[in-house]
């Protein structure tokens, strides 16, 4: 018999951002968005990288669509690293930086952020559709909702 002390050295809990979450992101980033007049696409992923909520703004470009899941994904699946502060770390490591680009979804340009609450990684945001420091304000915007709440 497994006991309870045993149990918790190979389960770990994770706190995770809920659709209510995600949706309160969405919304915040769509708004923002909307202030400074650029239409782009909003996902929100879990902490694995999964998408639980995405919009697409009336005009956003369909290509966008993907790269702003991509944005998402990419924070999620590097831990919470935001995808504008992804460049500078490879910047000065040839084949780390060559390479690492080839990967499918990994994106290292402004518009991915992570969702915090306590420190702890609950979600992602990732927008795109306007230039990296548009998507990246946008998707800050979205970030911060579901811990005001």
């Amino acid at each position: 018999m497994t006991t309870t002390a045993a149990r918790a050295t190979h389960v770990r809990t994770q706190q995770t951002i809920t659709y209510a979450g995600a949706r309160a992101a969405v919304d915040a980033a769509l708004e923002r968005a909307a202030e400074i007049g650029v239409p782009v696409n909003v996902a929100v992923t879990d902490p694995s990288g999964a998408l639980i909520a995405f919009a697409r703004m009336d005009g956003a470009p369909l290509l966008s669509s993907g790269i702003a899941q991509d944005k998402a994904w990419t924070v999620s699946a590097f831990n919470g690293i935001a995808t504008h502060e992804f460049f500078g770390l490879i910047e000065n490591e040839a084949p780390l930086r060559e390479g690492i680009v080839h990967r499918d979804r990994l994106v290292v340009f402004g518009g991915g952020v992570p969702v915090r609450v306590d420190g702890a990684l609950v979600g992602a945001v990732g927008v795109s559709g306007g230039t990296a420091e548009q998507d990246r304000e946008i998707a800050e915007a979205g970030a911060a909702a579901p811990t005001h709440i």
